[in-house]
């Protein structure tokens, strides 16, 4: 009771990308698990992050009540999961086991697990990439009586998403400034348009007003962007000799690594996007057939590494303490990606 319904679904356990977004902003308790999954991993860790803080509330880290697993460990320890559900937290509350990027590897450990668990334990959370309609680990959720597997297409933000996203930040948008921040919306990755909104609530603090097109435009991306072309090119162009070169430019310049970091994850998936679906729309890209020519020589399996050394190296400079160094870290994965994209 209480939770929204779940409207045209033929199949309780599928849960449509339609009906996803109810559900994430109040989960239901009482379930054994949710399963999040797509190609775009920006995408999938947003929602799963909003399903996580609605689940276990805001403070579910600093009282033990959220278990993160790597798909990699759990698969060198299988009894970790089961552990993890049943332990017992010392603080009251709902509890999550969260297993990240799982593939078939790991289906049969996520099969046992969803057949022992019992009310009162932690609710099993999990993150993949693409998966076919014939994987084992999305049967295993798809199967089960009473968890939820929901897909995340790589779609741009709709006018509903944005104006949940803005309502979470408090923001009242004039119809120009909606305009705007719909087409931005297209153009730019989820995890850009998130922090892009972060900017603009930090920007009209203080300012009780609605939000403008004049304050989007003034929070929008900058030139900056045409300046880190030369770099995101260099790395997709496995010209692994010319970054050193490119990076202490940008560096003088005033780029910031996570700025870097971002731009070419964006770059990346939308190579990755166009080597997944050749011929699709292509939207956001400056020079189509230099992104083309780039996203051919890659490959799909490739970018998809690619991507995953961009997420890892993205989680490590948040984690990273102020005097970390950042450009490094960022050059560091640039070099490895060149190095990768040379490969034949």
């Amino acid at each position: 009771a209480g939770h929204p319904p779940l409207r045209g679904r033929s199949d309780p356990m599928k849960l449509p990308p339609r009906d996803a977004n109810a559900y994430f902003a109040k989960p239901d308790p009482t379930k054994t698990g949710l399963l999040i999954y797509g190609g775009d991993a920006m995408r999938v860790a947003l929602k799963r992050q909003t399903f996580l803080k609605n689940l276990l509330g805001p403070n579910a880290e600093e009282e033990m009540r959220l278990t993160r697993i790597q798909a990699a460990d759990l698969r060198r320890d299988a009894p970790m999961l089961l552990d993890a559900i049943k332990a017992v937290g010392f603080f009251p509350g709902p509890r999550a086991a969260f297993v990240e990027d799982a593939n078939d590897n790991i289906a049969k450990i996520l099969t046992d697990a969803l057949a022992d668990w019992q009310p009162g334990d932690a609710q099993i959370v999990v993150s993949a990439g693409d998966l076919k309609k014939t994987s084992k680990v999305l049967k295993a959720f798809e199967a089960h009586k009473n968890a939820f597997a929901t897909p995340i297409y790589d779609n741009p933000p709709d006018r509903a998403e944005i104006e949940r996203v803005l309502a979470e930040a408090k923001l009242s948008p004039e119809a120009d400034a909606m305009g705007a921040l719909s087409e931005l919306a297209r153009v730019l990755d989820p995890g850009d348009f998130r922090q892009m909104v972060d900017k603009i609530t930090l920007y009209k603090i203080g300012d009780a007003g609605p939000l403008t097109a004049e304050d989007v435009a003034n929070c929008a991306p900058t030139s900056t962007e045409a300046e880190v072309d030369d770099i995101l090119h260099v790395v997709a162009e496995a010209r692994a000799g010319d970054i050193g070169p490119v990076m202490a430019k940008l560096q003088a310049q005033g780029v910031n690594a996570v700025t870097l970091i971002i731009m070419a994850t964006r770059h990346f998936r939308t190579l990755y996007r166009i080597a997944s679906n050749p011929g699709g729309q292509i939207w956001g890209v400056r020079d189509r057939d230099r992104a083309m020519r780039q996203a051919k020589n890659w490959g799909a399996a490739k970018l998809e590494t690619a991507l995953t050394v961009l997420t890892d190296t993205d989680l490590t400079l948040r984690s990273a303490g102020q005097h970390a160094p950042t450009m490094a870290l960022v050059e560091r994965a640039f070099i490895r990606l060149a190095m990768l994209g040379a490969q034949r």
